[in-house]
C-alpha cells in the first residue's frame, strides 16, 4: 500500500489540483464486484434492516440505559459521578473500538471481524447483567463498547464494498431512517422494561437482541470484501494507510466536517433536557415531544437528500447548503439564548433547535459518501477515522454546553456555531468542491 494512502490503480486515474492532493480527474470505473458482493446486493431490503440493526445497537446500548441510572447508583450504592461512568466507558469503548476494527476488516475481510465482535458484545453484555459492583459495570461497558464499535465501522465499509457514487449516498440517507429512529425509542423502551424488572433487565435485553442480531449476521450478510482487495500487511501498514488518508486534504476535510456537524448535534443531545425543561419551564412530556419531533426532522430530510436530492443535484451542494443551514440556525439560537431579543420563550428556541437537528440530513450522510468515495482501498480503516473522529470530538463538545451552569443556554448555541462555522471552513477550505467540479472533464 502506498503511504499515500490511495492504490496504484487509482494513481493511474488521478490528476493533481496543484494544492499537493490528488483528485479523480473523470469517473472511476470501480472494478468488476464478486458475485458474493452482486448477490448480496441482490437482497436488497435484507440487507438494509441487517446494517441498520447494525448501526442501531451502539445508541440502543447507550439510551437505553440512561432510565436506568437512579436506579444503579442506589442498587449498587455508588455516587451518581462514578455511575455516570459508565456511559463515558462506553462511548470511549465506541471510539477506540473503530480504530482497532476498521484496519481488521480490511485485512480480514467484514464477516469475521464483525461476527467476532458481536460475540463478545453478547458477552460483555450478559457480564453486565450479573455485575456486583460498579468497578466491574464499568469496566465490561467499556468493553461492550470496543466490541459493539465493529458493527458501526463495518456496516459502513460493507456499504462502500457494495455501492459507489450516487448509490451510496442514497444507502447512507437509508441506513439514517432506521439509526435516527433508535436514538428517540431507547429511552422509551428502557423505561417500559424498568416497569417490569429492574436495571439488569435492560442488558439482559440487550443480550438478546445481540445474540439475535449476530445470528442474523452470521446466516445472511454475505463478506464483501474479496480476498485479492485485502490487505496483507500488519500494524504497520495499517498505521501507514491511515497516515495516508489523513494526508489526503479532501478526505480529512469532509471527515473533520463531518465530525464537527455531529459534535453540533451531540452538544444538542447533551444539553436539550436541562434548557428544555430548566430553562424554558417545559414538562418531561414536552421534551420528549419535542425531541421525537426534531429526530422525525432528520430522519425526514435524510431521506429528502437520499430519494429526491441525489442525483438531481451534486452531493457537494446538498452538503453545502446543509451546513449553511446548520451556521444560521446556530448563529439565531445563540442571537436568541442571549437576549438579543429579549425574552423569546420556548417556540422560537425549540423552532431553531429543529432547523438545526433536521439540517443534519442533508450534512452528516452526504459527508460519509463524499469521504468513502474516495477510500475503495481502505474502506475498513477510512469508516474507523470518520467514526473515532466524531465520537471524540462529539465527547470533547458535550462537557462544554454546561460550562456556565444551568440557569443559560448560550454555552449550547455557543459550541454548536463554532462548531457549525468550524465544519464549514473545513468543507470550504480543504474540501474545495469548486476544484473537485474543475478537475472533471
Amino acid at each position: 500500500m502506498p503511504e499515500s494512502g490511495v492504490s496504484r490503480a487509482q494513481h493511474a486515474h488521478m490528476t493533481d489540483t496543484g494544492a499537493g492532493t490528488a483528485l479523480p480527474a473523470g469517473p472511476v470505473t470501480s472494478p468488476p464486484r464478486p458475485a458474493a458482493t452482486a448477490a448480496a446486493r441482490r437482497t436488497g431490503l435484507l440487507v438494509t434492516l441487517v446494517l441498520g440493526g447494525l448501526t442501531a445497537l451502539p445508541p440502543l446500548s447507550m439510551d437505553m440505559y440512561l432510565p436506568a441510572l437512579p436506579a444503579v447508583t442506589d442498587a449498587l450504592h455508588a455516587p451518581a459521578s462514578t455511575v455516570q461512568l459508565t456511559l463515558t466507558a462506553c462511548l470511549t469503548g465506541m471510539a477506540l473500538g473503530q480504530v482497532v476494527v476498521g484496519p481488521m476488516s480490511d485485512r480480514w475481510g467484514r464477516r469475521r471481524p464483525l461476527l467476532l465482535g458481536m460475540i463478545i458484545y453478547v458477552i460483555a453484555t450478559a457480564i453486565c447483567v450479573f455485575a456486583p459492583t460498579v468497578e466491574l459495570l464499568i469496566g465490561f461497558r467499556l468493553l461492550q463498547g470496543l466490541a459493539g464499535a465493529a458493527g458501526i465501522v463495518i456496516a459502513r465499509a460493507v456499504v462502500r464494498d457494495m455501492y459507489d457514487g450516487m448509490e451510496m449516498a442514497r444507502f447512507f440517507s437509508t441506513l439514517m431512517l432506521i439509526s435516527g429512529v433508535a436514538p428517540v425509542i431507547a429511552p422509551v423502551i428502557g423505561g417500559q422494561v424498568l416497569r417490569i424488572t429492574d436495571w439488569r433487565g435492560i442488558f439482559a435485553v440487550l443480550t438478546v437482541v445481540g445474540i439475535l442480531l449476530t445470528l442474523v449476521v452470521w446466516k445472511w450478510l454475505q463478506e464483501t470484501l474479496p480476498a485479492e482487495e485485502r490487505h496483507t500487511g500488519g500494524i504497520g501498514d495499517a498505521l501507514r494507510t491511515m497516515r495516508g488518508l489523513l494526508a489526503d486534504r479532501v478526505f480529512s476535510g469532509y471527515m473533520i466536517a463531518g465530525s464537527l456537524a455531529f459534535a453540533a448535534l451531540f452538544a444538542y443531545v447533551s444539553a436539550s433536557p436541562f434548557v428544555v425543561q430548566e430553562i424554558y419551564g417545559a414538562s418531561p412530556q414536552t421534551f420528549s415531544l419535542l425531541f421525537g419531533i426534531n429526530s422525525v426532522g432528520l430522519i425526514a430530510v435524510g431521506q429528502i437528500n437520499g430519494k429526491i436530492l441525489v442525483g438531481r443535484i451534486s452531493l457537494d451542494k446538498a452538503l453545502g447548503f446543509g451546513l449553511s443551514v446548520i451556521v444560521l440556525a446556530a448563529t439565531a439560537l445563540l442571537l436568541m439564548t442571549s437576549g438579543v431579543f429579549g425574552d423569546v420563550g420556548l417556540v422560537p428556541v425549540a423552532t431553531g433547535l429543529f432547523v438545526l437537528m433536521s439540517a443534519m440530513g442533508l450534512a452528516m450522510p452526504n459527508t460519509n459518501a463524499q469521504a468513502l468515495m474516495r477510500t475503495k482501498h481502505a474502506a475498513g480503516s477510512a469508516s474507523a477515522l470518520l467514526g473515532t473522529s466524531s465520537f471524540l470530538i462529539g465527547a470533547i463538545a458535550s462537557p462544554l454546553v454546561g460550562i456556565a451552569g444551568e440557569a443559560t443556554a448560550v454555552p449550547m448555541a455557543v459550541v454548536q456555531l463554532v462548531c457549525a462555522v468550524g465544519a464549514m471552513a473545513c468543507f470550504l477550505g480543504l474540501c474545495r468542491p469548486w476544484q473537485q467540479v474543475a478537475a472533471r472533464p
